[in-house]
């Protein structure tokens, strides 16, 4: 059995998670847009701050695999190895 794939989520979404600051899914799913299927399964709303209505990540959003942008990877195609931890950060803009 392969390791679980941990999402891990900022407190403004916590709330729409039953509270918990982080999701395990496995089996480890492929892609960053397999995670999110997985966690829009239970957690529609959640899913909903992280996607637009097409499926792209939000503009204000950001979001991290093992410490890497997936903008600068493959987007939502960015494979997922066992064990990865993802986070999604909201963009901080200002001056």
């Amino acid at each position: 059995m392969t390791e679980p794939v941990t999402l891990r989520l900022p407190s403004v979404l916590a709330d729409l998670v039953d509270g918990r600051r982080s999701i395990e899914v496995s089996p480890a799913p492929a892609t960053v847009a397999a995670l999110l299927d997985a966690v829009e399964a239970d957690h529609p709303v959640v899913v909903r701050r992280i996607r637009d209505e097409t499926g792209a990540l939000r503009r204000f959003v950001n979001v991290y695999v093992d410490g890497d942008d997936v903008r600068h990877l493959d987007g939502l195609a960015t494979p997922l190895p066992a064990g990865a931890t993802v986070h999604v950060l909201p963009s901080v803009a200002g001056g």
